[in-house]
């Protein structure tokens, strides 16, 4: 080989490696990204229900809106969840069917529209009451350790999923 091939040989090969870093970095980083969406957005925003209908539970429901306002933010991260992890192509369909009922069984409690609270029952109430308790069970909940472990995080997903009665009573 000569020495003029030899060289752009090496620079290929140099290249190359430049490259597959690159791409390896990018799908590090997409995944990472996912994770969080799905971390921050929902698994956070469930303990923080959970937090909150404990709260109005202690406060004879005085501000019940807290709840419903919530219950919307975590919605809107499972909404936020799938399209980033569809858009990214990083989302399994395991886990796109998970979200996917979970957004759909989570639906069915009053949450806030635009422009317009929800009003609460007595009833609204106790099936919020119920999912504090479901919420707990399942591990997602005000001073329980919460993993920030993706799997760990659908395994709750699911078993959530399993516990929600549909339709409520």
């Amino acid at each position: 080989m000569s020495k003029k091939r030899e060289f752009f040989f090496r620079i290929s090969i140099v290249l190359n490696i430049l490259l597959l870093v690159i791409v390896a970095w990018g799908i590090i980083k997409m995944n990472f990204v996912k994770e969080q969406v799905l971390v921050t957005e929902v698994q956070s925003n469930l303990v923080e229900l959970e937090g909150l209908i404990a709260n109005q539970m202690d406060d004879n429901w005085s501000e019940p809106n807290l709840v419903t306002t919530e219950l919307g933010d975590v919605l809107n991260g499972i909404w936020l969840g799938m399209t980033t992890g569809k858009q990214l192509g990083m989302l399994s369909k395991r886990d796109k069917e998970i979200l996917e009922q979970l957004y759909f069984k989570l639906n069915q409690y009053p949450n806030d529209e635009l422009y317009s609270f929800a009003v609460l029952t007595e009833e609204d109430k106790q099936n919020f009451e119920d999912l504090r308790k479901t919420l707990r069970e399942v591990g997602l909940g005000i001073n329980i350790t919460i993993s920030t472990n993706m799997d760990s995080f659908m395994r709750q997903a699911m078993a959530l999923n399993e516990k929600i009665e549909h339709p409520l009573n």
